[in-house]
């Protein structure tokens, strides 16, 4: 059974929008699906706005599709049913020198949301994003129709990043990483600016699997930039595989005066306290960090929070952010760069392309923020790049098209059945 972190109901990460939801849940991938509105795909809740919501009918809830279906321990194909959670898989296989190949920030992603927000991962520079992985996919439609898609078919193409819209994914099937351990050889790495930050990445990318920074969004002048860079590859073994944790669970929201900037400004400089230097951790916590905290989304109120990800072609975007961040007051608990490499992403809608993505979480106070967040849209749009809709719960159909050239051909592959609230306040 899943730890206790998973959503409790059918809200998004950020908890904003906070809307009602009718939920149904699905036993069999054959269940008879609602009719009379439009329904969409409901797995873990891990999308930070309202790409996992619908506007005008219900979520199917996908979570008791979780039966592995087939794993073969000598080439490390495995196929599973779309609601098995990426913790899961990595439970089971682990152990038999297997891995996920692409893994996000948390465990806590089905295989379906994998597929369908084509998800990245600390190794995007040498395995590129998690739908290059996928060798086969069962998606079912409202037409009664149900398809086993490869890559290379247009419809596959659609359905990965597809953000659940081409109908329901009920199976995955996947290609393993080979993992000779179930650790990681880390390295924690403080640098002072983005220029050293690039210069670090610039030879780990060639001699590391893993890589990624943590920046301090409240610094300025010469600060600005400063962070810790964090690299690692999988450990050789043998070694007894670490055990999957349970995370300590955070009951209550958390009280407004915790959101200060005060407060933000102490958090952000306990950057000086982050781990550096080598260390062997395991897999679980070099991963998914922030799953050791249960909830952890609640720690930002029951206003919520908002993430701003984009993808800029280069180090000036990601300045010219944090540039703004700095002297807006907004600030962020957590500031996440890390580079994306030349590999081609597989889906009409892919988020990763050549470039720097950057990830900031930010409190949600209300108007002032809504203002400020567009103002980093528009230093997006300026530098050519693009925001990730699976974290996105507020950018605009202008900001939207402009940075996924491919829509139009996508939204022929739409399931009429299927909607979400995103696509309605993108598309209209």
């Amino acid at each position: 059974m899943e730890p206790s972190a998973e959503a409790s109901g059918p809200e998004s990460w950020g908890r904003f929008p906070r809307v009602g939801q009718e939920a149904v849940p699905l036993a069999w991938a054959d269940d008879p699906l609602p009719t009379g509105a439009p329904v969409l795909a409901y797995g873990m809740g891990r999308s930070y706005g309202d790409s996992c919501l619908n506007a005008d009918g219900p979520v199917l809830l996908t979570r008791a599709l979780r039966r592995f279906i087939a794993f073969d321990p000598q080439t490390g194909v495995l196929r599973a049913e779309a609601g098995t959670s990426l913790g899961e898989v990595t439970e089971l296989v682990l152990g038999r020198g297997w891995l996920p190949p692409v893994l996000p920030g948390t465990q806590f992603v089905t295989l379906g949301g994998a597929v369908a927000n084509d998800i990245h991962g600390k190794n995007h520079h040498r395995a590129g994003s998690f739908g290059r992985h996928v060798r086969a996919l069962g998606l079912r439609r409202s037409d009664g129709s149900i398809s086993t898609l490869h890559p290379g078919d247009p419809l596959f193409a659609a359905t990965v990043a597809g953000l659940g819209l081409t109908g329901l994914i009920t199976w995955v099937e996947l290609q393993l990483e080979r993992a000779p351990s179930g650790w990681v050889d880390a390295e924690g790495i403080r640098f002072r600016s983005l220029e050293e930050m690039a210069a670090l990445d610039d030879v780990a990318k060639e001699t590391h699997a893993h890589t990624v920074a943590w920046i301090d969004g409240l610094a300025r002048g010469k600060s600005l930039g400063r962070g810790v860079y964090f690299r690692g590859n999988l450990a050789e073994g043998p070694a007894a595989t670490p055990r999957r944790p349970n995370p300590t669970a955070i009951a209550l929201d958390a009280p407004e005066f915790l959101l200060s900037p005060w407060v933000l400004r102490t958090f952000n400089a306990l950057y000086d306290h982050l781990p550096r230097g080598r260390s062997r951790t395991s897999v679980w916590k070099f991963f998914h960090p922030l799953d050791a905290i249960g909830g952890w989304n609640k720690l930002y109120g029951r206003r919520g929070f908002f993430q701003h990800q984009s993808v800029l072609p280069d180090m000036e975007g990601v300045r010219a952010l944090l540039a703004l961040t700095s002297t807006r007051g907004q600030g962020a608990f957590l500031s996440v760069l890390k580079r994306f490499g030349p590999l081609t992403s597989p889906g009409m809608l892919s988020f990763p392309r050549p470039g720097w993505t950057l990830a900031m979480d930010i409190p949600n106070r209300g108007e002032e923020t809504l203002a400020y967040l567009e103002e980093m849209d528009a230093v997006v749009r300026t530098y050519g790049g693009a925001m990730y809709p699976a974290k996105d719960a507020r950018m605009s159909g202008e900001t939207f098209r402009l940075g996924y050239p491919r829509l139009d051909e996508f939204a022929t592959f739409i399931d009429p059945a299927f909607r979400s609230r995103f696509w309605q306040r993108v598309m209209g």
